[in-house]
């Protein structure tokens, strides 16, 4: 029987259990870069250069060991729209008999093969994705038994399921988490050490040409390109961040430096996310450099309480609550997202820096996603259906599954808390000292209100102020509420009048030139 062995583009590992049992004589890899992928929202052409490049790169590795892979370029013509309309095209052809493939990561795709058996006419078969730590179905379970799940808990049962950092007695040095040790600013004689660059081979070159050409509407730099692309240079990415940032990872895990994208990040969602790394294999090799003490037990329990924890959590909220979850707007954000997100034409340097980072590599650390971009986001009650979109456009390791947790229940608490026990919000203060962006930014940190005042410092009590019936109940902000309550009148009459100049310029749809221009 000829089986089709279906591959999404986010699924470029050998462990893909759709490949397990794949017979040359028989069976077909299906592959392609298609225009449903590039299109649903408008990527970051370096995501596309990143999946596309990988994904040719295993196309050529599966054929080197004589396997038979149909795969559609974007180039081709005629032009293959979908996956759905590339298994038609081989079943019309007699091609196939049946089709094999892993669970895929998002929710677009579990709604297209729904219809598969009908519009092929033969048997579909989908299997488990065991790039995954936790099984789905355990996770579901897990979450569906409890009213109000939440991740450290999660965390800790992932913990002593899988035995990472356990000892007979409970957790390697006695705690879950050293979140707490994690939270250190950056000091002015940091050094950060540059990030594994992998050289474009022509297969890449190749893809940026036809990307830059193809995709030059989309927001982002194609060039330069230094991502890796095979599973050979993500590993050297991996093993580089091991001996070269994970010592500091932990202590400046939540640090932003003025022209320091990169930081002691591991940028290694990229690959984790597509495929050309396995979560697990990272975890050991963090775990191994802190058993030879090459790394302290604060940075390493941070790395894995990423990848074994925060990962695996959101993605099981995903698959638990969709397509629901994509429809939450549990503080009734109406505000459209502001064009300065696109240009970083902004006088706030904090979204000018992260913008910029942004359109640059798609990328950007958590702090900068969550504490700058997403809390200005939240602060300023843009429409969760915009961020979201916005987020799931700029960064190269963005799939709808992490993203859209992430985005609608750690960023705008538009779940209503199920994800987050409250809303992230932060005023200038938190900016300040967790980054050095403040020093060269027009507008003044320290001061509260008023047209030079940090806008970040206003909103955060209007905010409060907004949405104080929802929210003042919640223990996690009840000495805000209180720290207000006893400002004087004078100054609570000031934070709204500064709060509503600022959204009516917002609004009014012009670019934030300079503070002068609010008065």
């Amino acid at each position: 029987m000829n089986t089709a062995r279906v591959l999404f583009w986010d699924q470029l590992s050998p462990r893909m259990t759709a490949l397990e049992g794949l017979n040359p004589d028989t069976d077909w890899v299906v592959m392609g870069e298609f225009g449903s992928d590039a299109t649903y929202v408008a990527h970051h052409p370096k995501k596309l250069v990143l999946l596309w490049s990988a994904q040719r790169h295993f196309r050529d590795a599966l054929r080197a060991q004589g396997f038979r892979v149909i795969y559609n370029e974007w180039g081709d013509h005629p032009p293959v729209f979908s996956m759905t309309d590339a298994l038609v095209t081989l079943r019309v052809q007699h091609v196939i008999d049946q089709v094999i493939l892993t669970h895929p990561t998002e929710w677009r795709q579990w709604e297209a093969i729904q219809n598969w058996e009908t519009q092929l006419g033969c048997p579909v078969t989908v299997r488990p994705d065991h790039r995954f730590i936790c099984p789905l179905a355990d996770a579901t379970t897990w979450l569906k038994a409890r009213k109000t799940p939440r991740m450290s808990h999660f965390y800790q049962w992932m913990r002593q399921a899988h035995q990472v950092l356990m000892t007979p007695q409970g957790p390697v040095g006695g705690q879950w988490t050293y979140d707490q040790d994690n939270r250190h600013p950056p000091h002015a004689d940091l050094v950060i050490p540059p990030p594994l660059m992998c050289s474009p081979d022509a297969i890449t070159q190749s893809v940026m040409d036809m990307v830059a050409r193809d995709f030059s509407h989309h927001v982002g730099d194609v060039y330069p390109f230094h991502y890796a692309v095979t599973h050979e240079d993500a590993h050297r990415v991996l093993m580089h961040f091991i001996g070269q940032r994970l010592p500091w990872f932990g202590t400046y895990q939540d640090a932003m430096m003025q022209d320091e994208p990169w930081m002691f990040h591991s940028h290694l969602s990229f690959y984790l996310n597509s495929g050309l790394l396995d979560p697990m294999t990272c975890i050991q090799a963090a775990v191994h450099a802190f058993e030879k003490g090459h790394a302290p037990l604060s940075s390493v329990e941070g790395f894995v309480r990423q990848l074994l924890g925060w990962r695996e959590y959101v993605r099981a909220i995903y698959w638990a609550h969709m397509p629901a979850y994509r429809t939450h707007n549990a503080l009734q954000a109406t505000r459209p997202l502001p064009s300065f997100y696109w240009t970083g034409d902004t006088p706030m340097n904090c979204i000018r820096q992260c913008v910029a980072q942004t359109k640059q590599w798609a990328y950007a650390h958590h702090i900068q996603r969550l504490m700058v971009l997403g809390n200005f986001a939240l602060l300023a009650g843009i429409h969760p259906t915009d961020v979201n979109d916005w987020f799931l456009r700029v960064y190269a390791d963005a799939f709808e599954w992490v993203e859209l947790p992430n985005v609608t229940g750690m960023i705008l608490y538009a779940d209503g808390g199920y994800l987050a026990t409250k809303p992230y919000v932060a005023g200038g203060a938190y900016i300040n000292k967790m980054s050095t962006y403040c020093r060269t930014c027009q507008y003044d940190v320290k001061q509260k209100e008023g047209t030079r005042a940090c806008p970040f410092n206003y909103l955060y009590w209007d905010f409060l102020i907004r949405h104080r019936p929802l929210l003042q109940g919640n223990p996690r902000l009840g000495m805000a509420y209180r720290t207000y309550d006893r400002f004087a009148e004078t100054k609570q009459s000031a934070i709204r009048v500064s709060a509503e100049q600022f959204f009516d310029y917002l609004d009014r749809g012009e670019s934030l030139v300079s503070p002068k221009g609010l008065g």
